[in-house]
């Protein structure tokens, strides 16, 4: 089959907090004396899956509003606190809100840019389908990713969320192609994976920290191999 798009996920796919979630996560709780290390952040980050597909189960849409959003972080930060045994107090889970909505606080990964690069040149149409609020757009203008990735579906924008198949339906109308001429590449098998592949994309799953090995089907821990598993 010859590809003619790729389009990405965007959180832990091409954008992540910096200079991590874990090592951000850590610093902040310690600076507000409670030490740990970003490790222990590591453990608990399967909170977020969980908090997500909750949220998908309950039809929660949280993206599309900024108080929903704001509900739903201050639920995963609390259940992070819990985990690792600390009282929230002093406004914590509020002081990691607004940190983590900062939009100085992310950086692009650095495979980003030179994948984007070459895909574009191959001739590939990129673009962007995630659950993630309206600022995202603002972040990609600040890392000057915008005029690679042309075809934008952000669910607080569109009101729709991952792993509803209309959002990857409506990234197929805007780019004027069939699902079995686009690629997705994301980092979360049951919003990105298996929606995708049930709508006839080909997906291919990032997973930087190597938490899935045994995933069945095309999977990369850096986008710099993505044009070899695409034959680009």
């Amino acid at each position: 089959m010859t590809y003619r798009a790729v389009f990405f996920d965007a959180g832990e796919t091409l954008v992540h907090p910096a200079p991590s979630f874990p090592e951000l996560f850590a610093r902040i709780v310690t600076r507000e004396g409670h030490p740990r290390d970003a490790e222990q952040i590591v453990d608990g980050l399967s909170l977020v899956s969980d908090e997500f597909t909750r949220a998908a189960l309950e039809e929660e849409l949280w993206t599309t509003h900024p108080d929903r959003s704001r509900r739903f972080w201050l639920r995963v930060y609390d259940r992070f606190l819990d985990a690792l045994d600390i009282t929230s107090t002093n406004g914590l889970t509020e002081t990691l809100y607004r940190t983590f909505t900062d939009i100085q606080n992310y950086e692009a990964f650095d495979d980003v840019r030179p994948t984007l690069e070459r895909l574009t040149g191959r001739g590939y149409q990129l673009g962007v389908i995630s659950n993630f609020e309206p600022w995202l757009e603002d972040l990609l203008v600040r890392l000057e990713l915008e005029p690679l990735l042309p075809v934008r579906v952000i669910s607080g924008i569109e009101g729709v969320e991952k792993p509803d198949p209309s959002i990857f339906r409506l990234a197929l109308e805007r780019s004027g192609l069939r699902a079995e001429e686009v690629v997705y590449v994301g980092d979360i098998p049951d919003f990105d994976i298996a929606p995708t592949a049930a709508l006839g994309m080909f997906p291919v799953l990032i997973d930087r920290r190597d938490r899935h090995p045994d995933h069945v089907g095309a999977r990369v821990t850096d986008l710099r191999d993505l044009p070899e598993v695409l034959g680009a």
